[in-house]
Order: C-alpha cells, then structure tokens, then sequence
C-alpha cells in the first residue's frame, strides 16, 4: 500500500515576485497579506497541512558590512510581522494550518502564552508556533540587548520558556468555562490556577487570562540542526522542519530525531519531520533545466544567496573570493545548521568554490526538477527511503510568483495524489491532528 506524506509551504511575509514578467499586477500592495491569503486558498484547494510564515527582527548588515545588500535585494528586509497574516489566512480558510515564527529571545512568555491561544481560537484549532530562538545579534540590539547568547544557551532558555508558556496554557482546566446561568458562573475559579513559575530565566504567576483554545495549546514547529536543537525538538516539537542533504542524509537526520523523541519518552509517531525542497516544474524535463538555468544566470543572483546567507551567519560572505574554497574552520554564533548546511553543499567529496556552493544552494537537499509526474515520482520514491513524513516547499520572496504557485498547487499536487502519495481531502479539525493522520 503506498504510504502518504505531508506537504507544508515555508515563507516568508516580504515582497513576492515584484521584476520578472510573472509579477502580479498588485505587487506593490503586498504588504496588505491579500496575495498570501490567495496563496492559502491555492494551498487548501490542494490539501496541504500548513503555511509557515518565517521571521526575523531586523534589517540585516552582515554582507559586506551594509544594509545595502538586504534592502536592494529585499532579503530578510522588508519583512511584515507574520501573526496577523496567520490570521487573516485563517479567517480566510477552513482547513488549513497557518504557522507564526516567534521568538523566545524577544516574546515575554505571558504575551506569547496570550497571543497563541487567542490565534488559535480565531483559527478554530488551526494555529501553530514555529518556536525560534533567533540567531542575530543585530535583531538582539533592536530589543535593547548588545547581543544574544551563545548558542547552545538559547536553547537552555528556550527550554525553561518553554515550560513556562505550557504551564501558563495549562493554567486553566479544560472544563473552568461553566457557563452556568442557575449560579450567575461563567468560570469556575476552582479550575484556574496560578503557576507561580520562578526558574533560572523567567519567572511568571498566572494564569492566563485567556479561556483554553480548540487545540488546548497551539502546534509545535521547530527547526533544529544541532545535536542540541536536534534534543530540543525530539522533545518539544510536533513538527520539525529539516534540510538534508540527499535522501541518505534526510533519513539519517529522521533516525536520529525518532531516536532522541523515544528516548525522551515520546511517540516518535507524533512528530512529523519535513524535509526542505525547491521543485522546479515545467511542461517538459527540458525546459524546467531551462527555467534553473534561467534563474542561475540572473545578474544579481550569487549577491542574493550571500546576502541570505550572511544574514543567518552573520558571517561577511562579501569579504571572500567566489571562485576560492571558504576556509575550513567558519565558525558562527547564528545559525550552525545554516552554515553547516550550506558549506556541505550537494555532499559530493572534494573542497568547493563558493560560487559552487551558491549554485548547489538551490537544490535544497533534494533536486526535484522536471514535469510534474517527474517530480511526483522523485518524491514519492525519496519519501519511501527516507521513512517519512513530508515535504516543505521552500520558495518565497522574489522567487514567489502566482505562475509558480499554481505550478506546484494544480500540477505537481495532483500528480501526487493520482499516485497517492497526498491527501484529497481534510479529514480532521485541529492542526495537530492533520499532521498526525498518517
């Protein structure tokens, strides 16, 4: 019997495609949300479990040692806080799930606790948190830090916060609405509590002032290369997003999450991991290679893969030749998984220029390139290899246009569920159930 995978979309909230001749007539007007919310209703036509919409805090310096690269370029600026787009796709959907990036360096844990529940309950059991705990220290200065921890201590505080914000959902008992008209109660004190949370990190008294939402607490996402965010989300996440590189990496990575989780005391059933990929999709195999090479040969293509991948570093990758190999011992206090991905390249042996690393970026650990059905195959086939569970499509920003969504959403999805690899139709209500269907 062959064996369905999910499917989620990662973007970003900044300009889509705003130069090329698919551009759309409105693309100045992005920043109202209505070109994502037609992106949602695309989505759910095609059944996909969630949009997650990425943050970061800050207009990005790092390449060459400017803002000059991240707002010529739109890279990671401009960027529209994503929770009100996740309620406005929600209120404009009915079964799909909307995911906002928060931050647990910056969110107070009360306010994210608030901001969650209520999110969920205007989603109806739809909402889910893409726990970050960012990796900038240019987004700390905007907060009135000099800058963040070291690495490994972000997730030592990410996981006291993540204690407190769950304690503070479950400050209130699942039955403390009475709504008792013969008593005048609307909520039984009885069953709200104080936590009174005093750790290390954060302390908190409770409760909540917000009543429970449909999913109690909001779904898990979380993105963790490390071995420590690798522990953190084995044991926190619901979802786990995950770049690998080729199918044998994507099911060492799956291995050792299921490992981590059951060791943990969960069931490495309930967590769900989705593997980073940019289809490229074409009426024939040719012209997709066409449509990379085209996308290869843009003018300011390589300044836009180093502004991106400065920004996550916070590494200067202006300051090396391009036809050198990077040297070896690159070391970052942002995102390790960013650098330790991109400096692996497609995993073939041998040192690599950066030029060539910039251009192996695009597979996004997995070339999927071709005619829908070709794709739908290569995917269908990976899945199997890896073990499970899905795919996030990766393509956002100035690569994003609606030719591109429609090409993934009314070609590439049904060639999947011909083969039934996908699902055909919404069965469930809450996210977290979604992600746990199969």
């Amino acid at each position: 019997m062959t064996k369905k995978f999910h499917l989620g979309w990662f973007m970003n909230f900044t300009p889509p495609d705003w130069e090329s001749q698919w551009a759309s007539p409105d693309v100045a007007d992005w920043a109202n949300g209505r070109f994502y919310v037609d992106m949602a209703k695309s989505m759910e036509r095609a059944c996909f479990d969630f949009m997650m919409i990425e943050d970061t805090v800050m207009v990005a310096d790092a390449y060459g040692g400017t803002m000059e690269g991240s707002l010529k370029n739109a890279i990671f600026a401009p960027k529209q806080d994503p929770v009100p787009l996740a309620i406005q796709v929600a209120c404009s959907t009915s079964n799909l799930g909307v995911v906002a990036t928060m931050s647990t360096s910056f969110y107070p844990p009360y306010l994210l606790a608030r901001l969650c529940s209520t999110a969920d309950s205007i989603a109806g059991g739809r909402f889910g948190w893409n726990i970050v705990s960012s990796a900038e220290d240019r987004a700390a200065q905007n907060f009135g830090l000099e800058g963040l921890p070291e690495h490994d201590e972000r997730y030592n505080v990410a996981e006291e916060y993540f204690d407190v914000v769950n304690q503070l959902w479950d400050s209130w008992e699942a039955d403390a609405v009475v709504m008792d008209r013969k008593t005048h109660t609307f909520a039984d004190f009885n069953k709200v509590h104080t936590i009174d949370f005093d750790g290390k990190y954060f302390k908190s008294r409770g409760p909540l002032n917000t009543v429970p939402s449909p999913q109690h607490r909001p779904t898990f996402l979380q993105a963790g290369a490390s071995p420590k965010g690798r522990q953190f989300a084995a044991g926190a996440a619901d979802a786990i997003i995950a770049v690998g590189t080729g199918v044998e990496g994507m099911k060492e990575y799956r291995d050792d999450v299921r490992a981590r989780a059951a060791a943990s005391g969960r069931n490495p059933d309930d967590i769900k991991l989705f593997f980073v990929v940019s289809p490229t999709i074409a009426a024939t195999e040719a012209e997709a290679r066409a449509k990379v090479a085209r996308f290869a040969a843009a003018p300011n293509f390589e300044e836009k893969a180093l502004v991106g991948i400065s920004s996550n570093t916070e590494i200067d990758f202006k300051q090396f030749d391009l036809d050198e190999p990077l040297p070896a011992d690159l070391t970052t206090n942002g995102e390790r998984g960013s650098l330790e991905h991109f400096m692996r390249g497609n995993g073939a042996p041998g040192p690599k220029t950066l030029r060539e690393l910039v251009h192996e970026r695009t597979t996004r650990g997995l070339e999927l390139v071709g005619t829908a059905d070709q794709v739908a195959e290569k995917m269908g086939q990976a899945m199997e290899e890896i073990g499970g569970d899905g795919f996030l499509i990766s393509r956002g920003g100035r690569d994003l246009s609606r030719e591109y969504i429609t090409e993934v959403c009314d070609g590439l999805v049904p060639a999947l569920q011909r083969r039934g690899l996908m699902r055909t139709e919404y069965t469930t209500t809450t996210l977290r159930e979604t992600l746990r269907e199969f």
